[in-house]
């Protein structure tokens, strides 16, 4: 089931995208930190180059998009809660935050920003891609 709702978050008010997936919230949680897997799950990135394959609080490098090489840094990380987030031209995109729901499911949640409003619809199309990855493992 995925679902967009408006949520006070920590970062404040934001945008969240969900979607519930039937796998375990450890397994999502390492295809989100996995650079090597983000062009298989966010829809515009066919490249990344990295300081971390799995990324932590400061990694840094650059995406593709469009044929074009832009900066990410990664400002938070928190293995924990699951949950971290990452600015693309010094510009905040998203957080994204896993939560165990039982043994073998969890949802995963996009926090976006108010001014990302349009990127809701490459969220969705990000979650149903990392469902296909997940499910494809």
């Amino acid at each position: 089931m995925t679902r967009l709702q408006a949520a006070q978050t920590p970062d404040g008010h934001r945008l969240e995208v969900s979607q519930v997936l039937s796998v375990p919230a450890d397994d999502a949680w390492d295809v989100l930190v996995d650079t090597a897997q983000w062009p298989e799950w966010i829809p515009l990135v066919t490249g990344v180059e990295s300081t971390d394959r799995r990324i932590e609080s400061g990694t840094s490098g650059r995406v593709q998009v469009s044929g074009v090489w832009v900066p990410f840094r990664i400002t938070d990380c928190s293995r924990s809660d699951r949950r971290w987030s990452w600015r693309v031209t010094r510009v905040p995109v998203a957080t994204h935050r896993v939560e165990a729901l039982s043994a073998d499911r969890c949802r995963v949640v996009f926090e976006l920003p108010l001014h990302a409003v349009g990127s809701v619809p490459l969220s969705l199309r990000a979650l149903e891609s990392l469902e296909s990855v997940l499910e494809g493992e």
